[in-house]
């Protein structure tokens, strides 16, 4: 039974969050996640058995202080879904509820009239706009990751060869070539995992910003004749019919030549758009796999079934599973419920147990498909929402065009070198060496030799290394410190002066470079 709450006190009650049992291997929240729901402020109700395909018994649920219940969770004031719930679950839900799910508002309108009529606040987390600040919130990153990582493993299972090369006694076996189309966050899982495995990875995507992507991951990037230009709002834009001819060709290329083919374009409230025709699959070498990672909304193949895995009749084996994120159940979940936690984070700023959503903040807004009525009437539709721009990769800075002095002969100026100057102090240095009357004793010729040799070392070290480098050279400004003190006290003024100078200069670095490396550090620190 849903617990009873207290309505004693004069602040209102902590709100009760419902965790119900899916109808897949999934669970929207784990013990980890409902604790720190808890610590948040709020009751956590979970229906017996949630968890248990995920590997989480109601034990676990338990003992981070939740309640058990039954049917009755759908009566929670706040209820956490990975889909849409069933219609007769729906109508379980209270007037002044919220959901909170994966609800594709874009293209259920059905559904959003229905929780309006029912007061209900629909808060759709497959909408999280694709914004830096976002991000810990985003659950089509978060489950596409996975997703990605066990396309590669279902491919390599239906394959049935290796991945990697092999020199063996009995010969060599080259290694798979995989073609990943689409590079946004599953199609970058596929390809690290992938060329984790050995295989000859190449990827393509609408994107040329991506290029970069790719290729720091150790795969090839292959670009299309007429790319797309650069994403407004984290997803390739659509393309005109000059660049689908364009990339058509490519793809039908690639994947000829390729042994595995994961595909990937899956624009939420989209159809999936068909990158791969019937005849294009007939052009696969036989024993060739196609991974069709948007399968559930239409798939990227023209032949791919929903839910199974078909046989062409040139031997081509295309894979349509719609659950890849939940044939890894214990950490999409987790991951999952982990973004249902930086969610309630954000709407909950007293850590009270009370949600808020603050319509001024673009990520809330562009989350909330209704918002319930608190006279009890029909909630407010707010779908669609403003549109976020954002980008997929900062555009690069273009440089500024020097004007060409008069006279020049129009060719391009050399890039500017520090050369010269360093050559000058070089030259300064040794000449201090051979000129000074001090230049017969060793110790001499030794310190302003290091003093040379220290100055190109150091100035040659780039910018972005001089903080790292500050926790390694304490130990040298130590040793530094040390002779300066030793030598303080001497009776020539030069010295005296020379290694008071040193001790001031050591010590700032010292105590200085403790310092920054204390802040370095403190930004790897701290938790959820």
């Amino acid at each position: 039974m849903i617990p009873e709450r207290s309505t004693t006190h004069q602040r209102s009650p902590p709100l009760l969050i419902g965790i119900p049992r899916e109808p897949q291997t999934l669970v929207s929240a784990t013990p980890d996640t409902v604790g720190k729901l808890i610590k948040l402020g709020y009751d956590v109700a979970v229906q017996a058995g949630a968890g248990d395909q995920a590997n989480f018994p109601d034990s676990q649920f338990e003992a981070a202080g939740a309640t058990i219940v039954g049917e009755d969770v759908w009566s929670s004031d706040i209820v956490t879904t990975l889909d849409t719930p069933s219609a007769d679950h729906r109508a379980a839900l209270k007037s002044g509820a919220m959901l909170i799910s994966r609800l594709a508002p874009a293209r259920n309108d059905e559904l959003i009239a229905e929780l309006a009529a029912k007061n209900v606040t629909a808060v759709a987390m497959d909408t999280v706009p694709r914004i830096s600040r976002a991000q810990s919130m985003d659950v089509l990153s978060s489950q596409a990751n996975i997703a990605g990582y066990r396309a590669v493993i279902e491919a390599a299972n239906t394959f049935g060869r290796l991945f990697t090369g092999q020199v063996t006694a009995a010969g060599k076996v080259p290694p798979a070539t995989v073609y990943v189309i689409g590079t946004g966050v599953a199609g970058l899982a596929a390809i690290g995992t992938a060329n984790s495995m050995g295989a000859v990875v190449k990827a393509t995507d609408l994107r040329p910003e991506t290029a970069e992507q790719v290729e720091s991951m150790g795969a090839e990037f292959v670009a299309i004749p007429t790319a797309s230009e650069k994403s407004d709002d984290g997803y390739a834009k659509e393309m005109t019919q000059d660049q689908a001819a364009a990339a058509a060709k490519l793809y039908a290329e690639q994947s000829a030549a390729a042994d595995i083919v994961i595909t990937t374009a899956n624009i939420p409230g989209r159809t999936s758009p068909v990158l791969l025709t019937a005849a294009d699959v007939a052009k696969m070498k036989p024993g060739s796999v196609i991974v069709d990672m948007a399968a559930a909304n239409g798939g990227n193949c023209e032949l791919t079934v929903a839910g199974e895995v078909t046989t062409t009749d040139n031997g081509v084996k295309i894979i349509g599973y719609t659950d890849l994120a939940g044939r890894l159940p214990a950490q999409s979940s987790q991951l999952y419920g982990q973004n249902v936690v930086n969610l309630f984070k954000l709407v909950t700023p007293g850590k009270d147990g009370e949600a808020v959503l603050d319509l001024e903040d673009e990520i809330v807004r562009g989350i909330t498909v209704t918002k319930a009525d608190e006279a009890g009437s029909a909630a407010d539709i707010l779908w669609p929402p403003p549109p976020v721009k954002v980008s997929a990769a900062p555009a690069p800075t273009p440089k500024a065009e020097s004007a060409e002095p008069s006279g020049s002969s129009g060719e391009e100026a050399p890039a500017k070198s520090t050369l010269p100057w360093k050559l000058l102090a070089g030259l300064l240095g040794i000449a201090l060496v051979l000129a000074s009357p001090l230049a017969v004793a060793d110790e001499y010729m030794v310190l302003m030799l290091a003093v040379v040799v220290g100055f190109y070392v150091i100035t040659a070290v780039t910018h972005k290394l001089h903080t790292p480098l500050m926790s390694e050279t304490n130990a040298i400004s130590g040793i530094i410190l040390v002779g300066a003190i030793l030598q303080v006290g001497s009776s020539n003024i030069a010295v005296a002066v020379l290694a008071f100078i040193a001790i001031v200069v050591a010590s700032i670095n010292i105590f200085g470079g403790f310092f920054v490396t204390r802040r370095m550090l403190t930004m790897f620190e701290g938790g959820n």
